[in-house]
């Protein structure tokens, strides 16, 4: 199978992904009340779901990166299918939401991201830069990755600085959890964010855009030497030529 159609077939499976997580959320809320997440007690008790919920994150986290390891050749373009898999289900996951539930209303709405290790808080706009910059990514490095001509642990700056983004990124989502969660608990179910800090969040993405930057500079050098590798060609047989 050839590479723009191993994207095809991952950007399929994320999507229909995305609706069975759309829906669970849906059944999850309306048994909790709460669709909108942003209100009095967010996460509000309900018997022996917080721990089946929280495995059936870590087990979507899972699948997302299996396919990308089964759809892949290398490294790099199996880490470029995961990412691919989770930036398209984290996008229609909030797409199959709104036309579920009506929610999100808008990009600037709070939404509750995960709960590991704590409870992330965010607008949706913030995962869905995310997501894109993973989509992206993961497209360069799965349908370009013979124009690289190095390792893949040889961009090892560049996930250095991404993986630095990431922690910021993390630290903003969770920043809140962090603060109120020493008090326990019933203080993480109740906390409701006031301020999402966007001056760090905005030096996160950039960080995390390293990736993006070093991938389309060695795409870019690879194709502009395939076009001009005819045309020295073509000199140099003329040059050959006897006269």
């Amino acid at each position: 199978m050839k590479e723009p159609k191993r994207w095809l077939v991952v950007v399929v499976f994320a999507v229909a992904m995305a609706w069975m997580e759309a829906a669970v959320v849906y059944y999850l809320r309306t048994l909790a009340d709460r669709i909108d997440p942003y209100q009095t007690e967010p996460l509000p008790p309900v018997a022996g779901l917080a721990s089946v919920e929280v495995v059936r994150e870590a087990a979507t986290l899972v699948m997302l990166f299996l396919v990308g390891l089964l759809a892949g050749k290398t490294w790099r373009s199996r880490w470029g299918y995961a990412a691919i898999a989770f930036g398209v289900w984290d996008i229609f996951y909030y797409v199959f939401l709104h036309i579920i539930t009506g929610w999100p209303h808008a990009l600037n709405d709070w939404d509750i991201l995960f709960l590991l290790p704590l409870p992330w808080w965010g607008p949706v706009i913030a995962p869905v830069l995310i997501a894109l910059m993973m989509t992206l990514w993961g497209t360069l490095a799965s349908q370009w990755d013979d124009h690289y001509g190095y390792p893949f642990r040889a961009e090892w700056k560049a996930w250095a600085l991404n993986f630095a983004g990431i922690a910021a990124a993390l630290y903003v989502f969770m920043k809140d959890a962090i603060r109120v969660s020493r008090q326990g608990e019933d203080a993480l179910r109740m906390m409701l964010p006031g301020h999402f800090d966007w001056p760090l969040f905005a030096l996160a993405l950039l960080l995390m855009a390293a990736p993006i930057i070093q991938s389309s500079r060695a795409i870019y050098a690879k194709t502009s030497r395939l076009k001009t590798a005819p045309t020295i060609a073509g000199k140099s047989s003329c040059l050959n030529q006897p006269s």
